[in-house]
């Protein structure tokens, strides 16, 4: 369903249309919705408008702000409005706004924060591809502090609604299911649990993705957010959890006092939620990062164009392709939680002289094996399962060759297992595909990668700026102004940027004789099973139990070691499939909690056992 016409609505304003309706209406609402997209128009002054027969015409005006942020907001004509079909319908056909879509809260000593713009982007870090946090700076560890009797009580209504909605699964999550979340999810941010909130609404959106077919849709995506809303609303509930699953509404900027910070590279970032723009990743002296980012409304075209765009920092006459191979002294910082650079009145910024990736303090970032640091990163993961993207690795690489739309690489030292480079940002508008593939018609060719790891796959890296080697005669030669790198997502590399003939050393071995740790394992009969539950729900997981004997489904998890896993999936199956009823027929117990736990424990196993599959593909 086309929904660019409609302006986002408030999560709230939706849940009460849905709860206003009759029980006889609720069972209309998605045919309703459906049909929503082709009778809407847009007038002159910015609000939309669908009819619905002679007689109801509903119209939504946004704010100030393009959100529709109050129930006055939308009104319909028929006689039964405002608790008639029509406005639900609307409201329910609309995208579903978030704090990304209103105006950003200001920095201290500024009105505003350019440089908090990729905060803004709908669904958060997470849902701007590329837009992950760098590492944040060293602060104290916060205080646990109790959760009030208000937090407990959303935590515990909003797992109600979790487990209601996995229990139905995609087929059976409408738009009453996802009414109900939205309403948990409004409770707990009035409590103060904004990752809670943030969690339900990724689900939801998952939800909406997955009943319209949406070519963005991945199954394992929403298994995914479904895993972290029930982790994070089980623990809130049982009052046990530290002040990192409260979440913060926004990120708050405290004084950073001077820094010095050198470019590293720039980043394009684009969502699927409309918005673009770029990225450019900071390092200081000390090894601390940092990061200046440019979200706004825009898409495709803002994405490309603010590669170029200038730096809203301190009035500093730069652009961002200019301070990813530069520098910056700023005096009177602010700086964010997880490293982005603030632009308040206060902060002052001059240029300086950019550094090679083979001096300090980047060259510090390509001295450490890349396994190492993947298992750094695994293990900050562990500690903080839904927490920020893991931070940029460098590596010295040899190209195999091309794997489809992949590049096979190998480290240059001993005994290295095979990498493989995907495309940070598969677009075909964005350059970083073409580039793969020119680098994957040079074998043997030597480079050195900056990236991102991938830890939901085996050895994947997802690059966003490549250099030559210091010293070795097959490798890259940029144009000096480059400054020894090229920025994947803006920079095109050209034939006269590769060396002439071909490698003196013959490439690599092929990928056939590097086997993949996560595919080849027999956790992806968890996987599916897990899957099936998000897709069709407890009743799937039942048929699913009844068709297949116990001993032929997870014998394999059992032999290859993975005993608990089995063990897991077995039990799941069976709760999904315990339906106890009265002697009249009457379910005795129809609660979903025991299925929703049972599910929750089988994908937290499942997430640990593959994320240390991933640590051990790197070795």
């Amino acid at each position: 369903m086309n929904t660019g016409l409609f302006p986002p609505v408030a999560p709230e304003v939706l849940a009460e249309a849905v709860e206003n309706l009759t029980a006889r209406l609720r069972k209309k609402l998605d045919a309703a919705i459906e049909g929503c997209a082709a009778g809407a128009a847009r007038a002159e002054d910015g609000s939309v408008t669908v009819r619905f027969g002679e007689d109801a015409l509903v119209t939504l005006r946004p704010g100030p702000a393009g959100t529709v942020t109050a129930a006055e907001q939308a009104v319909c004509t028929c006689l039964l409005a405002p608790r008639c079909l029509h406005r639900a319908a609307v409201l329910g056909a609309a995208p579903l706004a978030d704090a990304g879509q209103l105006p950003p809260e200001p920095d201290p000593e500024a009105g505003s924060v350019p440089g908090a713009a990729a905060a803004a982007v709908p669904g958060g870090a997470e849902a701007a591809s590329g837009s992950a946090p760098v590492a944040p700076p060293s602060t104290p560890e916060p205080a646990p502090v109790a959760l009030t009797a208000a937090q407990l009580g959303a935590a515990a209504a909003l797992w109600q609604a979790a487990a209601e909605a996995l229990a139905a699964g995609v087929t059976a999550g409408g738009a009453v299911v996802q009414a109900e979340l939205l309403r948990a999810a409004h409770t707990a941010r009035l409590a103060g649990l904004p990752r809670a909130e943030a969690a339900t609404l990724r689900v939801v959106r998952g939800l909406r993705a997955a009943r319209e077919r949406s070519g963005a849709h991945r199954l394992g995506d929403l298994t995914g957010a479904f895993r972290e809303l029930l982790h994070t609303a089980g623990l809130l509930a049982s009052g046990t959890a530290g002040p990192a699953l409260t979440g913060t509404v926004r990120r708050a900027y405290q004084p950073g006092g001077s820094l010095r910070v050198y470019g590293l590279c720039r980043e394009p970032v684009l969502s699927a939620t409309g918005y673009g723009g770029v990225v450019t990743h900071l390092l200081a002296p000390d090894g601390a990062r940092y990061s200046v980012s440019d979200v706004r409304p825009g898409g495709l075209a803002r994405a490309r164009g603010a590669g170029s765009a200038s730096v809203a920092l301190g009035g500093a006459a730069l652009d961002h392709a200019g301070l990813a191979r530069g520098g910056l002294r700023i005096a009177g910082a602010t700086v964010s939680a997880d490293g982005r650079l603030g632009a308040g009145r206060g902060v002052q910024a001059t240029p300086l002289r950019g550094v090679r990736w083979t001096e300090e303090p980047a060259a510090g970032l390509f001295a450490r094996p890349a396994a190492e640091a993947v298992a750094a990163r695994l293990a900050d993961r562990e500690t903080d399962p839904d927490g920020a993207a893991p931070a940029l690795l460098g590596c010295e690489v040899a190209v195999v060759g091309a794997a489809g739309e992949d590049l096979l690489v190998r480290e240059v030292r001993a005994d290295a297992p095979l990498l493989r480079l995907r495309a940070a940002h598969p677009h075909p508008e964005l350059p970083h595909t073409a580039n793969l593939r020119r680098i994957a018609a040079h074998p043997g060719l030597v480079l050195r990668v900056l990236g991102r790891p991938d830890l939901d796959r085996a050895a994947t890296l997802r690059p966003l700026a490549v250099g030559p080697v210091p010293g070795a005669e097959y490798t890259l030669r940029l144009p000096e102004e480059w400054l020894g790198r090229a920025d994947l997502g803006y920079d095109l590399l050209q034939g006269s940027h590769f060396p002439p003939g071909t490698a003196e050393t013959p490439a690599p071995a092929s990928a056939a004789e590097g086997p993949d740790l996560l595919a080849d394992s027999p956790l992806w009969r968890v996987r599916r099973l897990l899957e099936t539950g998000v897709a069709g729900g407890r009743r799937a997981v039942a048929e699913a139990a009844r068709t297949a004997e116990p001993l032929s489904s997870y014998g394999p998890l059992r032999r290859a070691g993975f005993t608990a896993a089995a063990e897991l999936a077995t039990a799941l199956a069976a709760e999904a499939d315990r339906r106890p009823r009265d002697s009249f027929g009457r379910l005795t117990d129809p609660s979903p909690d025991a299925y929703a736990w049972a599910w929750l424990a089988a994908s937290t196993h499942l997430a640990a056992a593959e994320r240390s599959l991933v640590a051990a593909s790197w070795t």
